[in-house]
């Protein structure tokens, strides 16, 4: 380790100057940096308060921690941000345009950045369990981008945290496709597949300092579920029991991807209780809780993910039996895990969470009232459009029934009715496939909107009679009207033609 240079978070963060771009390892808060960004956020409120400018340009794999996304949004140290977050803090920022912020497919970030479509980071800061001074670098419990941004950079900056056992080495199948037109085919045809290294290569000339650290991941709790969320899960296994019984899903299953959250929990605690549903792998992004319960009862047999986003004793009871997961976990860079070409040869399973559905099927993942984002579109599009049956979740209502999550006509859109196969809620399975705009109409009515808004949106449909699609243009956005203006979409009346 002589030839490591190590440094405190103050040194690393005075190596950044303002308009610097910096890449940052992990996937959700896990696999995130902690110290030198919380540095970097003091340096530029100090850099503030001397009337100077100073932000940075910031690429991460996905939503990170708090004091990652959290201070730099505090400390208004951000030129812009992509390709997706989660924090409260950082959120203000973003609908306030006090902090740039582009939405992107998670899979496509790290090829863009070696395409050029967007500017290389000038500084790459990873998080590391292990090191060696041949450039090794072993992630943590997330990768990210972080094999991109390595290669990159014209400097990387480790943050080695020994919070983090050095035996989480061989977790990790670090791999990059070669770019077009040199590009082959990713030969992972199974969730356990493995074809690269367990860790990052990278120029050991590029290391400018390596900042140790001791600090657990900044991964939230997740609620406990409740009547809505478990009849949501039960919903989606009945309904993948159903088509495994039809024979339209093959006898041993086929692999599953599951979003992040209460509802995702929620799901893969049902599917490993329904006792018609064979024990399954995951190909996913984020493996959770339930996955980690799961694969202890027998009933997941492998994860393949980008980070293992559990909460805090759940990523101990890891540590403390790492032996015992090592064969049944992997973690990839996102572009892989989020691979479209993957996800479509395994016939993955996607099951994504929205925030409101029209009763076409189109679906908004990201904007709250068609203005105003919520967290990003993250990876739904990268499995949605290439799902062997594509599935979204949602409460029928929020706010304890003054929203309905079904509405005429989305009020952003981020997956088309085109790559929407089943809607469930906490009231049933709209099917939609091989159905017409009316047929899907009638089905989400009838199946997944809450019994107070189901004759509101019946009236709807009979406002315009006799084309392909019955929107009615005067009214479609009448619902969010409502509600912005009376707080109450339920007080909504539809306007007529005198």
């Amino acid at each position: 380790m002589s030839n490591l240079k190590f440094i405190s978070a103050v040194e690393a963060a005075s190596l950044i100057e303002n308009g610097d771009l910096v890449g940052f390892s992990g996937f959700t808060a896990a696999g995130c940096p902690k110290e030198v960004p919380t540095a970097i956020a003091r340096r530029a409120e100090e850099q503030h308060a001397q009337g100077k400018e100073f932000r940075i340009g910031m690429y991460t794999g996905a939503s990170t921690g708090d004091s990652l996304d959290g201070a730099l949004a505090r400390a208004n140290a951000i030129l812009f941000r992509t390709p997706y977050q989660s924090n409260p803090d950082l959120r203000k920022a973003i609908n306030a345009e006090r902090a740039p912020y582009f939405d992107k497919h998670l899979s496509e970030l790290a090829q863009e950045l070696r395409y050029g479509f967007l500017p290389k980071p000038k500084f790459a800061i990873i998080e590391v369990c292990d090191i060696n001074q041949k450039g090794e670098l072993v992630p943590t419990t997330g990768v990210g981008i972080a094999p991109t941004i390595a290669g990159l950079a014209d400097y990387i900056i480790v943050e080695w945290n020994s919070y983090n056992p050095k035996e989480l080495r061989g977790f990790h199948d670090i791999y990059q496709p070669l770019d077009p037109p040199h590009r082959r085919e990713i030969p992972i045809y199974k969730p356990s597949d493995r074809i690269g290294l367990p860790y990052i290569q990278v120029d050991p000339k590029k290391i400018v300092g390596v900042v140790q650290t001791q600090r657990p991941a900044e991964v939230g709790g997740f609620s406990p579920n409740d009547e809505v969320t478990e009849r949501i899960g039960d919903n989606v296994a009945l309904f993948l029991a159903q088509e495994l019984k039809a024979g339209r899903i093959p006898a041993d299953f086929l692999p599953i991807q599951s979003g992040v959250g209460n509802i995702a929990n929620a799901v893969l605690d049902s599917l490993s209780k329904n006792s018609h549903i064979p024990p399954f792998e995951m190909y996913t992004e984020v493996i959770q809780d339930a996955v980690i319960k799961s694969i202890k009862d027998g009933n997941i047999r492998f994860a393949s993910g980008c980070s293992l986003t559990v909460s805090s004793p759940v990523l101990e009871d890891i540590f403390a039996n790492i032996d015992f997961f090592r064969d049944k976990i992997v973690l990839r860079p996102q572009e892989l895990s989020n691979n479209p070409e993957l996800v479509r040869r395994m016939g993955v399973i996607t099951i994504n969470t929205a925030i409101e559905v029209d009763i076409f099927g189109n679906v908004n993942s990201t904007h709250v009232l068609g203005t105003k984002m919520m967290n990003g579109i993250g990876g739904s599009g990268d499995f949605t459009r290439n799902a062997y049956i594509s599935i979204f979740t949602t409460p029928s209502t929020a706010k304890n029934g003054l929203i309905s999550s079904f509405v005429p006509m989305v009020s952003h859109m981020d997956h088309s009715e085109h790559s929407v196969n089943v809607i469930i809620s906490e009231h049933g399975v709209a099917d939609l496939r091989g159905k017409s705009p009316a047929q899907r109409a009638r089905c989400i009515i009838d199946n997944c909107v809450a019994p107070e808004y189901r004759e509101m949106l019946s009236d709807y449909l009979k406002l315009t009679q006799a084309v392909h699609t019955p929107q009615n243009l005067e009214n479609c956005f009448a619902m969010h009207r409502e509600f912005a203006q009376s707080g109450d979409m339920r007080k909504v009346v539809w306007k007529t033609k005198q």
